[in-house]
């Protein structure tokens, strides 16, 4: 580690350097903030007796809203800038949080969450697009490990807000806005060291979705579970036996084996070969998904296959970010990673609805077995394009 650290050091400019740790720095307190606010919404919504099927299709909505807003990041980002942009993403999804505490009418939720949610996902684009551009292609996955790794330490630490600021009034919807709020400040730090977009890509968005089937599938199948879970992982909670308080931590479980895991994947994915990483992180996550139910009576044996089975999944983020970052740049580059951000939003969308109408027809095992399906449908997909395709594809 340290010969790498010293090779990566020789390989990075100031500028560079200035340039990613910002972008890292401000999409950690989006995800710390986001990871709050999701199971927070869930369960305000079951407190106001919305069913599961509903709340389901509620936070579905929110990819809808990444789908709409997928386009914006990359052309605000050619029209006033990358920093310039992602301040505005970051000021919108700030201060529309606390309009969910005060809005009870269930139906308003729906366009609140196109404009929360369509922010929080440009800032994603352009954060990835950021730290992307600027990284070495030899250290590419390393350095997106380290993205993922502190991005996953603000998504662990969201629901350790709600277990001190509770789950109810309006304190913690004001603290997870000032978050995201407070997340402008490293973006005008780094605002110099910002990548910029000077020409449109040289394809069409949606061409990218099949220029790297493998890593854009990998976002969709993601989106899916990870959404699922932060959202709903609570409700699953609350179905066997646990308090909201600490159904939530269920989450910080989760995204505590993504924050362990990413830099040895990001190292990994540096080293092998990334399609079989992806197959490999997928089939994985299949048997863990299915081991959910058989450990679903103790506590410490959920949390514990949570860390381990979050971290792997969250594999398929990191590797495919890497593998978009090693084949693409410039315009070409936000273009593929707002293709990889619109299947995640896409399984952000079909994830939690199925999920949730999966909790209210079969319980808790709905959960796990809506998440073996996805990651296993993704596991034969892409050994049937591997042998047909190649692995060079």
């Amino acid at each position: 580690m340290v010969q790498l650290s010293g090779t990566l050091a020789s390989s990075l400019s100031p500028r560079q350097v200035r340039g990613i740790i910002a972008a890292i720095a401000a999409i950690t307190a989006v995800g710390l903030s986001l990871s709050a606010s999701l199971p927070l919404l869930a369960l305000t919504l079951e407190y106001r007796g919305i069913s599961d099927t509903w709340i389901g299709i509620n936070t579905a909505f929110s990819g809808v809203a990444s789908i709409v807003a997928t386009p914006v990041g990359p052309y605000l980002a050619r029209k006033l800038g990358t920093p310039q942009a992602l301040l505005i993403s970051l000021l919108v999804a700030g201060f529309s949080l606390p309009f969910f505490f005060v809005l009870e009418n269930f139906w308003a939720w729906f366009p609140l969450r196109l404009l929360f949610h369509g922010a929080t996902t440009s800032a994603f684009i352009l954060s990835e697009f950021w730290i992307n551009a600027l990284a070495p292609s030899k250290h590419r996955g390393f350095l997106m490990g380290v993205y993922a790794t502190v991005l996953a330490l603000g998504f662990a630490s969201g629901p350790l807000v709600l277990a001190y600021a509770g789950t109810t009034g309006a304190l913690p919807f004001l603290l997870a806005g000032a978050g995201i709020i407070i997340a402008a400040l490293p973006v005008l730090v780094g605002f110099n060291a910002a990548p910029r977009i000077e020409s449109k890509a040289t394809s069409k968005l949606y061409a990218f979705l099949w220029i790297a089937p493998a890593a854009t599938l990998a976002g969709f199948v993601f989106g899916a579970v990870e959404q699922s879970g932060i959202s709903l992982l609570p409700l699953f909670g609350l179905k066997i036996g646990l308090t909201a308080e600490t159904a939530t931590l269920l989450v910080s479980a989760m995204a505590a084996g993504n924050m362990v895991l990413q830099i040895p994947l990001g190292m990994l994915s540096d080293r092998m070969n990334r399609r079989h990483l992806l197959i490999y992180c997928g089939a994985f996550g299949v048997v863990g998904a299915l081991l959910m139910i058989p450990l679903s009576g103790s506590f410490y044996g959920i949390c514990a296959l949570l860390f381990v089975w979050g971290g792997v999944v969250a594999g398929l983020y990191t590797v495919g970010l890497t593998h978009l970052g090693a084949r693409f740049d410039g315009a070409n580059l936000a273009s593929a990673n707002a293709a990889f951000v619109l299947m995640y939003s896409i399984g952000q969308l079909v994830g939690p609805a199925s999920t949730g109408l999966a909790l209210s027809t079969w319980g808790a095992d709905g959960l796990p077995l809506v998440f073996a399906g996805f990651l296993g449908a993704y596991v034969i997909i892409c050994l049937i394009r591997g042998t047909r395709l190649g692995a060079a594809r």
